[in-house]
């Protein structure tokens, strides 16, 4: 068993000299000449006037053409003031290179690209005026004559920083690029990377402003899979990141695979593009951009649009393309429709400019796997630490925390091997399925039979015979129920099925010694489950897609309350619908619509997708599996879940309930577009005298008291309330997906921010409240909650100590403790992998991981920060050893190579224990024992193991049960999940990986707010 992890995680060793530079940086455009703002301002009226120049266009342009420039983005005004704006923060500049570089851009090739950049400054339509064009000519004029000049900036520390008061650094914000930018480039110098039949050269990625970290890209390599070549390059993400309670920032490397575009589309001859979101195509020329322009080695970006009128695709004149365009480049530049219908004669080396299309999985299967396997992730790794400055370590191997092997719990899912010990243990966890049904039935109460065994009524409605005698088996297996229900003694038959209607269905009847069940089962006839047809009167999509909406809510719920549905009586349903591909345009899939209809008749839904053979969706082999996922799911809904139950005895607090907040992310509202969260939370509570069993409640924040999960979920559909007259949105013209009308500013995005933290302020105060007086352990997620909570922020926290509002931070109350876990979004936990002996290869260990050895004598740990991985699913059997570089020759003299296998890696979870009550807590005596932190950190390592999920949770399960709450919230009409035209470098970790049936989806995957940045500055909107 592996007894130690390493990862790719380095910061300064202890005590050594700081990590310095020299660079030459050039300030803010507003600073050259009063002139530019006068020419900007142009016809603005006196309250709309600007204090700073838009660079956005520009400083996409300076990193294409000026390969060592580093570009700062504007300062942003915080949403409201805190700590760390009482901090000192060093002078920022606009642009840095390092003071070794060449001049980045000679004066000709300067004057060239301000020339380009001053002719956007003006309003729209300004260009014909002769007063703008006559201050355009004198801006022009003066600027050539004194251009602006690069001033020295010597000695800055790249890896020093400020320290806050909770003890964690606080990096100034220049140097999360200036610092990844230098590791970058140190990189590059190194010699490529070797390995069997070839080698890596990297070149670097052009990084915008707002891009915390640098990115190097291979060349793109050619392998054969299935016959067919296919194209791919391997990418290295370098980033820099803080950790709570630490003094020093680290580094972290992450390495990931970018698969290109390769062939068409067979029907259309061409890619498949998103006619919505724009296509990133990275570009490689060979000559420079510009006369006189230093060459590069650096890739540039540019992206693809529709263009509605001419209904092809274009390059974007909104972003780098359009000013590279206007200088004269368009000659540069591949034919779009020449790179759509043959996007493989692009890429690898050739004459001009060379152009690789990022793939998406709108363009259907790519043959080349994602991700590294730890083996080979770790060379990578070492060949990239020989960058490092001698100041820079390694951050130390983590070693096994407290708890057996893998720190299971205690009821963790038994693994029989013969086939009388998994019949033995299908007929106990069956059983322990039905007597959970019915405990659940009995804390949501309003059941038939109160004086003996429950009565539990489900329904399904089906829409194909596959489906319906499927579902049927499935209940009863997922059940552990013996018989047919009655079909047989009741000579039902298929036009039994066929011909029921609301108010007499279909209804089969099993009888268990812990509760009764019935399944009344309904052809969803009517046209309830077809596609929305949006009325063509109303002019706005979003507004007929929303009324559409509505009407078959509304139809739904008539539906259901004839067939004796009741709002306050909660009941499943499981729905069969047609695979979401058969739904043109995405905007009339009735999946959400139908969920909300049921949900205003008091049904939950769970949904299962007809079988097709067809090459798209090709499922119909998977419906047995697919029915019984979707039951489970379904029955988890109900609150059928089994606890994991800690091993931790009295170390942790009698009674001890767990509680999770989760934002919850809601619709973009009407023509602002203003992106809303709503804050949920949920308590579980272990049922006394009964392993695994626990009461699962949300908080109903209108009644102000905890509700049993189903009542829960069912509420959350008031907040989804779909407005027509608020999505009445213009449609986009002009191939503009987003019309000024549409577009967020700055300080609309700032208002709406700061009312969302208020609310959640408000929220978070009343639940608190409402946990006084028993102990609980509060789980929060970093990524999903920090924005709307400040508190959660690595530079806002202090150990012990709790701030919901604008109040001081205040130490926790008696029972509570608050615990914070991180998964890997935004990188911020670093790659990882097990160490090996020598001559081994390292591999992907599954346990609860702590920083530092135990103190002697048995003293608890003063740790806060844990660690925690999981298993590895069975459907996920890759050898660690994994290569997905190299070619080999096989014994029958053909090329060979692994490239076609992906990987899977599972997410290191950063468990944080940010309050508690520790043995220096003045609180002390009236609360007894002091606690250990380490102890609630493995308790909620083991609450990712739930034993009735055949695969661990990338979340504690509390906090699994608040994120999955997104389904009653969100409607399907919003933006896709994964946007076309980007493909996530490293999509094979664990917060990848969803349910077998699509259905209940890993929270993990769902909006990280906390992740959201501002939009671009006001003006730069008032521009276009």
């Amino acid at each position: 068993m592996y007894q130690h992890i390493r990862r790719s995680a380095y910061h300064l060793a202890e005590g050594s000299e700081p990590w310095i530079e020299d660079f030459r940086a050039l300030a803010f455009p507003e600073h050259w000449h009063a002139e530019l703002l006068e020419l900007h301002n142009y016809g603005r009226d006196e309250e709309k006037r600007q204090l700073t120049l838009p660079t956005r266009r520009l400083d996409g342009v300076l990193q294409t053409l000026a390969p060592d420039v580093i570009v700062r983005p504007r300062p942003r005004i915080p949403v409201e003031r805190g700590p760390e704006q009482s901090r000192r923060i060093a002078e920022d500049y606009w642009m840095y290179v390092p003071a070794s570089a060449t001049d980045p851009l000679p004066d000709r090739s300067l004057r060239q690209l301000l020339d380009a950049w001053l002719r956007t400054l003006g309003p729209r339509g300004a260009g014909q005026e002769p007063g703008f064009r006559s201050l355009l000519l004198a801006s022009s004029a003066g600027l050539k004559g004194n251009l602006p000049e690069w001033q020295p900036v010597t000695g800055v520390e790249l890896l020093t920083a400020l320290v806050t008061d909770g003890g964690t650094a606080a990096p100034d914000p220049q140097q999360f690029q200036l610092a990844t930018d230098a590791l970058a480039r140190r990189i590059l110098s190194l010699d490529p990377y070797r390995f069997e039949g070839g080698e890596l050269r990297f070149r670097a990625v052009p990084r915008g402003p707002r891009d915390q970290g640098a990115e190097l890209m291979s060349q793109p390599l050619c392998r054969t899979v299935k016959r067919k070549e296919w194209w791919f390059s391997v990418v290295l993400n370098i980033s820099l990141h803080t950790t709570p309670f630490d003094a020093r920032p680290r580094l972290h490397l992450h390495w990931g695979v970018r698969r290109w575009a390769t062939y068409p589309r067979a029907a259309t001859k061409r890619l498949n593009l998103s006619y919505r979101e724009a296509t990133t195509v990275y570009l490689r020329p060979t000559i420079p951009w510009l006369p006189g322009a230093p060459a590069t080695e650096r890739y540039a970006l540019a992206r693809l649009r529709r263009d509605r009128a001419a209904d092809t695709f274009a390059w974007s004149e909104n972003d780098t393309a359009g000013i590279l365009r206007g200088l004269s480049l368009a000659g540069n530049f591949p034919d779009p429709e020449q790179l759509l219908a043959e996007p493989g004669s692009w890429i690898g080396e050739g004459r001009g400019v060379r152009a690789a299309v990022v793939h998406s999985t709108r363009m259907g299967k790519h043959e080349i796997g994602t991700g590294f396997m730890p083996n080979q992730r770790a060379q990578l790794t070492e060949w990239a630490e020989q960058a490092l400055p001698e100041t820079a370590v390694r951050v130390p191997d983590l070693r096994r925390g407290r708890g057996k092997g893998i720190g299971a719990p205690d009821n963790r899912r038994p693994k029989p091997r013969t086939d009388e010990a998994k019949k033995t243990e299908l007929l106990r966890e069956t059983q322990a399925r039905r007597a959970n049904l019915a405990a659940q039935a009995r804390i949501v109460g309003g059941h038939s039979h109160r004086n003996g065994p429950p009565l539990v009524e489900v329904r399904l409605l089906w829409q194909s015979p596959e489906v319906r005698k499927e579902a049927v088996a499935q209940f009863a297996h997922a059940l552990g129920l013996d018989g047919d229900g009655g079909a047989s003694a009741a000579a039902i038959t298929d036009r039994d099925f066929d011909e029921a209607r609301p108010g007499a269905p279909v209804v089969l009847e099993w009888r268990t010694e812990e509760l009764t069940l019935r399944l009344r089962c309904l052809p969803l006839a009517e046209g309830l489950g077809d596609r929305l047809v949006p009325d063509p009167a109303v002019k706005a999509k979003g507004a007929a897609i929303a009324t559409a909406i509505g009407e078959r809510r509304r139809a739904l719920r008539s539906w259901l309350s004839a067939d004796g549905a009741d709002p306050d009586r909660p009941e499943l349903a499981l729905v069969e619908i047609a695979h979401r591909s058969t739904f043109r345009p995405s905007t009339t899939d009735p999946k959400f619509a139908v969920r909300l209809g049921c949900a205003d008749a008091g049904v939950l839904t769970q949904f299962v997708v007809t079988p097709s053979t067809d090459r798209q969706i090709d499922n119909a082999d998977s419906i047995e599996h697919r029915t019984h996922s979707s039951w489970l799911d379904g029955l988890r809904q109900l609150g059928v879940r089994v606890l994991p139950q800690h091993t931790l005895g009295d170390d942790l607090p009698d009674g001890l309930q767990y509680a999770a907040i989760w934002m919850v992310k809601r619709r973009k509202d009407g023509p602002t577009r203003l992106p809303k969260h709503l804050p949920v939370a949920v308590l579980t509570t272990p049922l006394p005298d009964a392993v695994g069993l626990a009461a699962v409640r949300g908080w109903d924040d209108t009644a102000g008291e905890w509700v049993p999960y189903p009542r829960f979920l069912l509420g959350l559909v008031k907040q989804a309330e779909i407005d027509p007259d608020a999505c009445a949105e213009s449609d986009a013209q002009d191939g503009d997906p987003y019309p000024a009308s549409s577009r967020v500013t700055g300080k609309q995005w700032r208002t709406n921010l700061a009312q969302q933290r208020k609310e959640t302020s408000a929220f978070l105060q009343r639940v608190l409240h409402s946990l006084r007086g028993q102990p609980t352990a509060l789980i929060t997620h970093a990524q999903n909650s920090r924005l709307h909570w400040p508190w959660l922020q690595d530079g806002r926290i202090e150990r012990d100590l709790i701030q919901t509002g604008h109040a001081p931070a205040g130490r926790l109350d008696d029972e509570l403790r608050l615990v914070r876990v991180r998964g890997c979004g935004g990188r911020e936990t670093a790659q990882w992998w097990g160490l090996a002996e020598p001559g081994k290869p390292h591999g992907q260990p599954a346990g609860f991981w702590a920083q530092s050895t135990p103190p002697p004598g048995g003293a608890p740990s003063r740790d806060r920060i844990f660690y925690s991985t999981t298993e590895r699913p069975g459907t996920h059997a890759v050898s660690p050893a994994l290569d997905r570089l190299a070619t080999r020759v096989n014994a029958a003299g053909n090329l060979t190579s692994q490239a076609g296998t992906s990987a899977w890696n599972p997410t290191l979870v950063e468990i944080a224990v940010l309050g508690c009550h520790a043995d220096d807590d003045p609180a002390l005596p009236a609360l007894g024992k002091p606690d250990e932190a380490e102890a609630l950190a493995l308790a909620v390592h083991q609450l990712r193991q739930a034993p009735d999920y055949a695969a661990a949770l990338s979340l504690p399960l509390p906090l699994h049960l608040a994120g999955l709450a997104q389904a009653y919230v969100l409607p399907m009409f919003t933006e896709s999940d994964v946007t076309p035209g980007e493909e996530t470098v490293e999509p094979t970790d664990e917060r990848e990986q969803r349910s077998t049936t699509g259905n209940d989806l890993d929270p993990d995957l769902m909006d990280a707010a906390g992740l959201t940045t501002e939009p671009e500055t006001e003006m730069e909107e008032d521009n276009g």
